[in-house]
């Protein structure tokens, strides 16, 4: 099975460096196979043939903390999963000059259509869609300062997911595909 694991909060701000040569490493010791990162953001593309996603993610974690010595929670989702997330991403939403556009991928323990109920959404301001395990969010770049999204950051949900943009999670599937 093929699957992408996302790594939630590396190389963010100076903060929990990870080079991307070295996590490659880390996940081939592991056991895992076709092991490709893509850019520094904590994006792994691997495939594991005997082992289901929730027997996955303590070996990687663990994997990673030997090699780098610091704890990083890593969300593990298959291409079947990323297909249908892709699939929700409406065509003309970008992560563009105008418009920002996320994915916001939620651990299990929050992943359901409810999650919705738990944001503070301007319907005149933000866009934002559940699809099978993710937020999608679009907001013109203009608005961002002004969008209830904001309010999110340092919450307790805020903490039960990992954000890309939708130009790296269309690039992630592609990159899944191939």
């Amino acid at each position: 099975m093929v699957y992408v694991a996302l790594l939630r909060g590396v190389n963010v701000g100076g903060k929990n460096k990870v080079d991307m040569k070295q996590l490659k490493a880390a996940f081939e010791e592991a056991g895992m196979s076709d092991v490709r990162t893509y850019i520094n953001s904590g994006n792994v593309i691997f495939s594991s043939g005997n082992r289901t996603r929730a027997h996955l993610v303590l070996p990687l974690e663990k994997a990673i903390t030997k090699r780098f010595g610091f704890t990083v929670p890593v969300l593990l989702r298959d291409v079947k999963n990323m297909r249908a997330i892709g699939k929700a991403i409406p065509n003309d939403w970008m992560n563009d000059s105008a418009t920002k556009c996320d994915v916001m991928f939620l651990w299990d323990d929050v992943a359901r259509p409810s999650v919705l109920k738990e944001l503070q959404i301007k319907p005149e301001i933000d866009e934002v869609r559940y699809a099978s395990g993710a937020l999608i969010w679009r907001v013109d770049k203009q608005s961002v300062t002004r969008s209830g999204m904001m309010k999110l950051v340092g919450t307790p949900l805020y903490k039960r997911m990992t954000i890309r943009n939708v130009n790296t999670t269309r690039k992630l599937l592609e990159l899944m595909d191939s």
